[in-house]
């Protein structure tokens, strides 16, 4: 398909790398039009067989029909599953271990450790038995060729510690679930992860002339290792190093990582002047000194004063609870909101809630775990430590666990909605005419500094140029204001 527009500087400039052989960077800012780079990248490439790699197949097939049929349009677990004998592949529909027989299996029972307000509480072995089979998942995610500690996470409420000596505890289970999983005679559930792991240690060879790899800045080290074996390919990676905000699932720093030489599209084509000077002036807190540039003909207004409430079409927010909040402020408004949670999400924190207010431990969601009464939840969402669950606790106690269960079947279909509310992370790659931030960042350290930490100014980076037209940050504006001042 030919490419119906007219190229600008920076595309003609990575074309011309592209056609100079070699591996290539492609620092894209938010907007900045990588996925049509990328289709005029193909159709200079003429008859040579390219591979398109995204981290979606939704991704993967819209770009794919833009694309000249010389270029396969992939994931990566989807060439891993091609790539595997049918008997590991067969493994991944058995149903799961859950967490708590995966812990007596290996004879653990519940282990008492020390929370962040100094409270004992024992951890569950269904809590122990998540812990290490997500210590495997990070761990086949990894470029790694064996897990270490550093794979498992547990829970933010522990005591740093407490939570070292936990690693260094399961690391040996985390190692036996991998040995099980890999031996080839093994018969046990796998993930999809183990089987992408198995699949790069493989050596596998991708069959392309050259492959264009998608949000770079969100690949995990497996993938970046799958990759660098590729010698008989060019690569182009594209993808914003400011948009990388899922270190939580262990991606790794991949733009950095990445060692070739470097490109940029910094004019973005979703926005006007007033949003990239804001983004830019964010970048600047990061260190980039190049500035996003928007595009004059593009109206942008930006809403400072709390006290003017424009129409939105999306409101983002940092959390889960946070999002659930403005559902049911939404709703109780007569207004007609879809959610990007799944009803089972919702209805998952109600029923912690009941549990815990009969007093018994509550393994889903996550956010509860640790807690043994719903009193215990209360003063913790109350504390410095817990603010961010404090949404859901106002709802519960004000309004009840049932109505938690009636707003996980009111959510609005996107197509027939009067906005979308949603979490930054789900919010990734869209965009909406009209955007409304929520203002529960993290806009200081973790350490206590007044300065956010950097991944925290990444997710707002993102959040901040989901917008077109209208972009309502008047919850933000005085915390902006505040760490503009602050400067690194």
């Amino acid at each position: 398909m030919p490419v119906p527009f007219n190229p600008t500087q920076e595309q003609r400039a990575v074309v011309e790398a592209v056609l100079r052989g070699g591996n290539l960077k492609i620092k894209a800012y938010a907007g900045a039009g990588k996925t049509s780079t990328l289709q005029l990248v193909a159709e200079q490439l003429g008859g040579r067989r390219g591979a398109y790699l995204a981290f979606n197949r939704d991704i993967a097939a819209s770009a794919g029909r833009r694309f000249p049929p010389t270029v396969d349009a992939r994931t990566m677990h989807s060439l891993a599953w091609a790539g595997v004998p049918q008997t590991l592949r067969s493994r991944v529909s058995l149903a799961a271990e859950p967490p708590h027989l995966l812990a007596a299996r290996y004879g653990l029972g519940p282990v008492q450790v020390r929370t962040l307000t100094g409270k004992a509480v024992d951890v569950t072995p269904f809590e122990i038995g998540r812990w290490i089979a997500d210590g495997l998942g990070r761990f086949c995610r990894s470029d790694q060729h064996q897990p270490e500690a550093q794979h498992i996470v547990v829970d933010e409420k522990i005591d740093e510690a407490v939570a070292a000596q936990l690693r260094s505890w399961l690391l040996p289970h985390v190692v036996r679930l991998w040995e099980e999983s890999a031996h080839p005679r093994a018969r046990n559930v796998i993930s999809p992860d183990v089987l992408l792991k198995l699949w790069a240690l493989s050596e596998p060879r991708i069959e392309a002339d050259y492959i264009l790899f998608d949000e770079a800045q969100d690949s995990d080290g497996v993938m970046l290792s799958v990759l660098e074996r590729q010698r008989h390919a060019q690569i182009i990676y594209v993808g914003d190093p400011y948009q990388q905000i899922y270190e939580w699932r262990g991606a790794v720093n991949a733009m950095a990582r990445i060692d070739a030489p470097e490109c940029a599209l910094t004019e973005s084509f979703r926005f006007g002047a007033t949003f990239a000077a804001l983004a830019s002036r964010l970048l600047g807190l990061l260190g980039e000194r190049t500035p996003i540039r928007g595009q004059d003909a593009i109206g942008s207004i930006m809403v400072e004063d709390p006290a003017i409430a424009p129409p939105v079409d999306a409101v983002l927010c940092r959390k889960n609870v946070t999002a659930l909040w403005q559902f049911a402020a939404g709703i109780e408004a007569g207004q007609r909101p879809a959610i990007r949670m799944s009803a089972a999400e919702i209805v998952a924190y109600a029923d912690g809630a009941d549990q815990l207010l009969a007093g018994q431990r509550a393994f889903r969601p996550a956010a509860f775990s640790l807690f043994e009464t719903w009193g215990e939840a209360q003063a913790f969402a109350r504390s410095a430590f817990g603010q961010d669950l404090l949404p859901v606790v106002r709802i519960v106690d004000e309004l009840g666990t049932d109505y938690l269960r009636g707003l996980a079947q009111r959510s609005t279909a996107e197509g027939a909605a009067d906005y979308v509310i949603s979490t930054v992370h789900r919010a990734k790659g869209l965009e909406w005419k009209r955007v409304k931030v929520a203002n529960d960042f993290r806009l200081r350290g973790a350490d206590g500094s007044p300065m956010p930490d950097e991944d925290e100014l990444r997710l707002l980076y993102v959040a901040l140029t989901r917008a077109q037209h209208v972009l309502d940050i008047a919850e933000l504006r005085d915390e902006l204001l505040r760490i503009f001042s602050l400067r690194r």
